[in-house]
């Protein structure tokens, strides 16, 4: 991989601000860096104020919003800026410069809020108005029309040239390059877009720690299980057998989708039922998705799924996902979308077909964020239980794993809840 700065690297082209935020003293650095930003506000500082939002478990995000008198609540959020720092620890995890490019092409689609600056810790954006989902909102009918609408059309539109490059073949890397992970990398996909889904799971694998047999074991485990996986799902078709890897969200939890404010809902249901071809009996929202942190190429069975998977929420809820009945409701939604935005006819085999694939990509977005909250055991600062909830994940995909090559029936053991749920039609 070429990782020259050109004069056009979007990543180059953000202001940079040379600031931290601090989380030990909130206040006065995002206020540092809300002036900064914004000089403008410095003779009304004492009127701007920071509201916490605490839907994720990663980073920080403050919404700055300066509060002159004799505005509206809608003319304050048009001028409100959302900070967010990154979480301690996570440049290990997510690679930011390429979350900073996919923001911008995003915004440049008009899929994103526009991106304003970045500092040392973090990005500043524009906020975006409208409600946040909770896990509960992401099961009514009306919200996710409105995801799968907005899904299809980000994976039949966005490119990953942006954010990707083709991997070379091992051999091919120079030996001054050969640092074990783009080896490692270069090796599970030869000749795919990097990164990718698969090898951020590899970079993962090959950030856990290694102190003690126990982990040592564990990562070479993991680390089997990724090459099986490859080997099994790898070389998916795609949609309508044409790409196999989209620019794919990667982390679709309810905290991510943002519903359109009420004002304009009603009307923009209206348009988005009619552009994707929904029956105008079912009424869809509008909806954005936020946080690109970890968006890359990945199988749009994967990124589905994954958004399947967080209908759960943290809890990990099993009795509530998406039943067969639903999903396929979900998918014909998404593929109207997806064939909408890319000029074509709509073929009702596609949704077998991807109806099959995402049910052979269920137990992956487990392993995917079972890894990850290994990682954030040892790395993060806050107060959630992730060693608990690793383990939870990485259950899911022993589950499937088993389920699907008939090791649990073989046992004589009863089904486990996801699985069950899964498979129930209604």
């Amino acid at each position: 991989m070429n990782s020259d700065t050109s004069p056009f690297d979007p990543f180059e082209s953000i202001r940079h601000i040379p600031q931290y935020y601090n989380n030990a003293d909130s206040h006065n650095s995002a206020l540092s860096l809300i002036l900064t930003l914004r000089p403008e506000w410095r003779e009304s500082k004492d009127t701007i104020e920071f509201v916490r939002f605490t839907d994720g478990i990663t980073n920080t995000l403050l919404k700055a919003v300066n509060k002159l008198p004799g505005l509206t609540q809608t003319e304050l959020d048009n001028e409100a800026v959302l900070l967010r720092a990154y979480g301690k620890g996570t440049d290990v995890l997510i690679d930011r410069k390429k979350e900073t490019s996919s923001h911008c092409l995003l915004a440049r689609h008009g899929l994103a809020p526009s991106l304003l600056a970045r500092f040392e810790n973090g990005l500043l954006y524009k906020f975006i108005q409208g409600s946040v989902c909770a896990p509960a909102d992401l099961r009514r009918p009306e919200i996710w029309r409105g995801v799968a609408s907005r899904l299809g059309e980000w994976h039949a539109t966005l490119p990953i040239s942006s954010i990707s490059s083709t991997c070379p073949a091992p051999t091919q890397i120079a030996p001054a390059n050969k640092r074990a992970s783009l080896v490692a990398m270069a090796e599970l996909t030869p000749g795919k877009p990097i990164p990718n889904v698969w090898t951020t799971m590899q970079k993962w694998i090959l950030a856990l720690p290694t102190s003690t047999t126990a982990q040592v074991e564990r990562r070479d485990l993991l680390q089997r299980e990724l090459e099986w996986l490859v080997k099994l799902l790898g070389d998916s078709p795609g949609v309508g057998g044409e790409k196999q890897f989209v620019f794919a969200h990667c982390d679709l939890l309810s905290g991510n989708v943002i519903i359109e404010p009420a004002p304009s809902s009603a009307s923009a249901s209206r348009r988005s039922s009619a552009s994707s071809g929904s029956d105008e009996s079912e009424p869809t929202e509008t909806v954005h998705f936020i946080d690109y942190e970890y968006a890359t190429p990945a199988p749009a069975s994967f990124d589905i799924a994954n958004h399947f998977a967080e209908w759960g929420g943290f809890d990990c809820d099993f009795t509530v996902l998406p039943t067969r009945h639903v999903r396929r409701a979900f998918l014909r939604e998404y593929l109207r979308s997806y064939n909408l935005h890319l000029n074509r006819a709509h073929k009702e085999s596609e949704l077998d077909d991807l109806f099959d694939q995402i049910d052979k990509f269920r137990g992956v977005p487990g392993f995917y964020w079972g890894i990850w909250a290994l990682i954030q055991a040892q790395i993060s600062l806050i107060d959630f239980d992730y060693a608990s909830y690793a383990e939870i994940r990485l259950g899911e995909y022993w589950a499937w794993k088993r389920e699907m090559n008939g090791e649990r029936q073989r046992a004589g053991e009863e089904m486990p809840v996801r699985e069950r749920r899964w498979a129930q039609d209604v």
